[in-house]
């Protein structure tokens, strides 16, 4: 007996070791299939990647929202409130009571999804003006360390950014590396609604990026809303940048997991709820996921679809961690593509205990439709000017799905 319990902890140790040698293997086969490619700014990225803390609590404020009392009754709970109850709760105040609790708690309904957009719009203007305050005090703080100033000047700026006229900010957390998500068009009127859901490195730092845009989120979405335009100059559209999710850090541990999109999905679930209250389009929203960003696609998928179809395009993706489309549900489409010279493509497309993320979604047997992406070229070109691919992406955002082009068999 004593025999068989050694050798069975022994037996159990082996596996352990496997299983971390595995893992090892794994994450230095997506870093060096992209350092293949990419050398430079790969390696540098593989080197610095930390694990990152997701974000699944509600924003700063909320238990001091839950225990307020002062209007006879309850607040709606951040943390278990769905958008029904939220937009009836606010549909329910007077004009003075809506003012109020932007002010005394504007993180709280700024992220309420169900809440009016533009009172979100409001409460978000309040919150960011708050954090660029408090990110400059520090700056200004010679008691603190040069490294530590210098971060804060750049929190300053970023925050400064979000608050130029015209701007539409729909959710905004200071919290980490900062979250947050712009609406571009009209909500309220919006016939098509599309959200951009990104992947790796983007946060409050790299959400609109003047040097390369196409490379940040709202960089993205700019480019998607002007191609809608292009091809439909008075169709009444709009485009959601959502970094509501801590995304990986370079191509470190999280990239290869799905523990940050597991997290991440609910929040993308409930930010489709509040839509369905808030706006009234002629059909769900479609959802553009880019690189990591369809991996919590994939995770979100079998909840996020009605009675109506949802489009969902995959684009530069390591995968959604699914073998096929079928296993997202009946309700969604999914449209993918890759163009040739994406080092993505260099990853290996499998999942083994739980590292990885399962088919390629441009693959014949996963069942995606694919389309063309003829002009596009490495892992953030695909919205770019002239390509097939951001032609594409117009016709699926406005429903015109028979302009959409496929690759030549």
């Amino acid at each position: 007996m004593q025999r068989s319990s050694s050798m069975r902890h022994i037996w159990m140790r082996r596996s352990a070791i496997q299983r971390r040698r595995i893992k090892r293997v794994l994450i230095g086969a997506f870093a060096a299939s992209a350092v293949l490619v990419d050398a430079g700014a790969a390696a540098a990225q593989a080197a610095a990647a930390n694990e990152q803390v997701a974000i699944s609590t509600p924003p700063a404020g909320s238990a001091a929202w839950v225990a307020d009392h002062s209007l006879g009754r309850a607040l709606p709970d951040p943390a278990t409130a769905d958008a029904t109850t939220v937009a009836a709760f606010f549909a329910s105040l007077t004009p003075e009571q809506t003012l109020r609790l932007v002010a005394e708690y504007p993180l709280v309904v700024g992220n309420l999804d169900g809440a009016p957009v533009e009172t979100r719009y409001q409460a978000n203007r309040v919150a960011i003006a708050a954090e660029r305050d408090r990110a400059r005090a520090r700056a200004a703080d010679q008691k603190l360390d040069a490294t530590t100033r210098a971060l804060a000047t750049s929190r300053a700026n970023d925050s400064e950014g979000l608050l130029a006229k015209g701007r539409q900010i729909l959710a905004f957390d200071p919290r980490g590396r900062g979250l947050v998500s712009e609406v571009y068009g009209d909500l309220g009127s919006a016939q098509r609604v599309s959200v951009l859901v990104p992947g790796s490195d983007a946060d409050l730092a790299h959400f609109d990026q003047t040097a390369d845009p196409l490379r940040s989120p709202a960089g993205m979405a700019r480019a998607l809303v002007a191609e809608e335009h292009r091809q439909a100059a008075d169709g009444h559209t709009a485009v959601i940048a959502w970094t509501g999710y801590v995304t990986p850090s370079g191509l470190g541990p999280d990239a290869v997991t799905s523990r940050l999109a597991d997290v991440a999905a609910p929040r993308l679930e409930r930010l489709l709820a509040g839509l369905a209250v808030t706006s009234a389009p002629d059909a769900p929203p479609t959802l553009f996921c880019h690189s990591y960003g369809s991996v919590v696609c994939g995770v979100a998928a079998p909840k996020i679809h009605d009675t109506r179809t949802t489009d969902v395009v995959v684009f530069g993706s390591p995968g959604m961690g699914v073998q096929g489309a079928a296993e997202l549900g009946e309700g969604v489409r999914v449209w993918a593509t890759r163009n040739p010279t994406d080092w993505i493509g260099n990853v290996p497309y499998l999942e083994v205990g739980g590292l990885g993320h399962g088919s390629d979604p441009t693959g014949r047997d996963f069942g995606a439709v694919e389309i063309s992406s003829a002009g596009a070229a490495g892992h953030t070109g695909y919205l770019s000017p002239g390509t097939a691919s951001l032609h594409n992406f117009g016709s699926i955002a406005l429903g015109d799905y028979g302009d959409v082009t496929h690759p030549q068999s």
